[in-house]
């Protein structure tokens, strides 16, 4: 199995839980008594003194707040959505303002709405009602804006220009000459293909310069953003990220630890070998033998994953290898054919195909007579099954399992589009991310071949072994990042890191938590490095890739249990199975109107995310690995 990166967290489920003003006619209210309750501010079922209004009235009044949010919340939310899409396909200025526009009133009425929904007591209201009162008041991305006018419009204002800068970023050796200039797309290819130490030097430095001049947006971005997470009952916004996911935000600091422990010994692994690797490649003046690995030497240009350096650690040189770029380019694929092969995965499987809108409205491939943001995401823009991805798609191996991953996140709008807005998410955000990943684990060299992409199936330990060792260098590489970046955040919203301490406090989280540094100082102020990853300025919650990486396995284990599959799991695909179709449809149908517990056991059995199946599937390269490390110092 060969596979890639998660990418962008699907905008529409991020907008489906945001915040702005109503506007007056958004819709009309069913009747003037619904109208008379919700404009009261629904009473609790029991008042602290044990008094007051009938139970009965109390759950009416529940009900009926939790309609009229779902309904005025569709509309704003779709509004948001296009203006989001028109930003994304074309960054203008007028875009990037009618995107702030829609996002403040969204988050506006959310701030509003955020509000008295927690004055409402969920005792004695019917379950649905209950659950959807539990996700108003977990909203949290983007952040709900502060009840000022004016603070709230620049909140806005600061989320669309920083996005913007982002997309419109690039790397230049003099910015008269705009053919000097390289994007973050033609930086990744120089990062991911060239072992000439100064060369990824200069496009690392390169990409970090253009969010130096983020940091100022993103601090005062912060400020206003806790403002708005406190007035709605929240210490900050880190605690109201925590708090979506069915358990206190302490609880959750702890799972995610829980689950770091599990896989830090593998990870830790890993680490010592691709370091000692690199040694031998660049030298112990460049890469010290029992410290920190420099971070522009690891084939991506956030060091997240480490898949395009592969050649530099490939376990079992000339033993047969899978080449799926190369494939891909000699097959004659290209973006649309790419697309329609992931898709066929998911139908194989029982699903629907995508709807033909998805084939006329999604952008495939960079345009060339505008600026867009390249980063991969996936869309429902209108929430009536108006899926589409927005991907300026390269003919690879990278692209085509990012490909499986947005159709995911597509699948899961498509199944549950038709319920209530506030349920139209995944059961937890990583839930949504482990979707397509999870299908893409059973790209697996039978399956290649199967479809005619490849010859040969590696048939030998030794092949097995450099397959694994693929799959690892991002899929357990990406664990440690995939946690600290919310690290970070959260100590940066609770102001445990200030302002000043920026960029000291990110590479020390980097240094414990992936063993990489930088080449050389990146003093504060001066740099802004947590910046230079999509996900920080477009304020994308990044625990769930975390989460997603772990989920996936669990998942993959589970439906090739349903597929009848009996030998090792990462021997498994369950392309064609539709027993394992109907399993994953059940699951997707369920949105997030249950807790992400339940939805977990309709498909696993278990109500408890695990990483055990994650460590079943690397075993082989676990013992490998062990046996390759001895005598190495590991650690730093």
């Amino acid at each position: 199995m060969l596979l890639r990166p998660p990418s962008l967290a699907p905008l529409t489920a991020l907008l489906l839980l945001v915040g702005c003003q109503s506007p007056a006619d958004t819709k009309p209210r069913a009747d003037a008594k619904k109208a008379e309750v919700i404009k009261a501010g629904v009473p609790s079922v029991k008042q602290a003194d044990g008094t007051g209004p009938d139970t009965q009235v109390a759950q009416v009044a529940a009900k009926a707040f939790v309609d009229q949010v779902d309904g005025e919340l569709r509309t704003l939310a779709v509004a948001s959505s296009k203006a989001e899409w028109e930003k994304n396909t074309n960054i203008t200025p007028e875009t990037e303002k009618a995107a702030a526009e829609a996002n403040e009133q969204l988050m506006g009425y959310m701030g509003k709405t955020i509000k008295a929904a927690t004055a409402i007591a969920p005792e004695g209201v019917d379950p649905d009602t209950a659950r959807k009162l539990h996700l108003i008041k977990t909203t949290a991305s983007p952040p709900p804006a502060p009840t000022d006018a004016a603070k709230r419009k620049e909140l806005a204002e600061l989320g669309a220009k920083m996005e913007g800068i982002y997309g419109k970023g690039k790397a230049c050796k003099d910015p008269k000459k705009p053919k000097t200039c390289k994007d973050i797309g033609e930086l990744s290819d120089i990062m991911g293909e060239s072992r000439n130490y100064d060369e990824l030097l200069a496009a690392w430095e390169g990409w970090h310069k253009v969010s130096v001049e983020l940091r100022p947006l993103y601090s005062r971005f912060v400020e206003l953003a806790n403002e708005g997470a406190r007035e709605i009952g929240y210490q900050d916004l880190g605690e109201l990220w925590r708090s979506g996911y069915d358990m206190s935000p302490a609880d959750f600091e702890q799972e995610t630890e829980r689950l770091w422990t599990q896989v830090k010994p593998l990870y830790d692994q890993l680490h010592c070998h691709v370091r000692a690797r690199l040694v031998e490649k660049y030298g112990k003046d460049k890469v010290p033998e029992a410290g920190l690995i420099p971070a522009h030497l690891l084939g991506n240009m956030w060091a997240q994953e480490w898949g395009n350096i592969y050649p530099l650690v490939e376990p079992y040189p000339g033993t047969t290898s899978i080449d799926v770029t190369k494939a891909l380019k000699a097959a004659k694929y290209d973006e649309l054919k790419m697309v329609k092969l992931g898709e066929s995965f998911f139908t194989s499987l029982g699903l629907d195909p995508l709807p033909p809108t998805f084939w006329e409205r999604s952008m495939f491939v960079q345009p060339k007579d505008r600026e867009v943001v390249c980063h991969a995401s996936a869309w429902d823009v209108d929430l009536n099954d108006d899926l589409r991805i927005k991907m300026c798609i390269k003919v690879n191996q990278e692209d085509l399992i990012t490909i499986h991953h947005e159709l995911g996140h597509n699948y899961y709008y498509h199944y549950y589009y038709k319920l209530p807005v506030l349920f139209q998410n995944g059961a937890h955000d990583g839930f949504h991310e482990a979707i397509g990943d999870a299908l893409a684990l059973s790209v697996t060299p039978a399956y290649l071949k199967q479809i005619d992409l490849i010859k040969e199936v590696p048939s030998d330990d030794k092949g097995l072994i450099n397959l694994q060792m693929q799959d690892a260098l991002d899929k357990i590489g990406f664990l440690p990042f995939g946690k600290l970046i919310d690290q970070w955040r959260w100590d940066v919203f609770s102001g445990k890191t200030t302002p000043e301490q920026y960029n000291s406090a990110w590479w020390a989280l980097r240094a414990k938590y992936q063993g990489i540094a930088p080449a050389g100082e990146r003093p504060d102020p001066d740099h802004f490095d947590a910046g230079a990853k999509y996900h920080v300025p477009a304020n994308v919650p990044y625990t769930r890739y975390f989460l997603a990486r772990i989920l996936q396995f669990q998942f993959h284990k589970a439906l090739c249990q349903a597929a009848g599959h009996t030998g090792p799991l990462y021997d498994c695909s369950i392309y064609g199975k539709t027993a394992a179709g109907d399993k994953l449809k059940a699951m997707l149908a369920l949105g997030s109107s249950k807790p992400w517990p339940e939805a977990l056991e309709a498909v696993t059995g278990s109500r408890q995310m695990d990483a055990q199946p994650m460590l079943e599937y690397f075993e082989p390269l676990s013992k490998w690995l062990a046996e390759q490390n001895q005598g190495r110092t590991c650690g730093w």
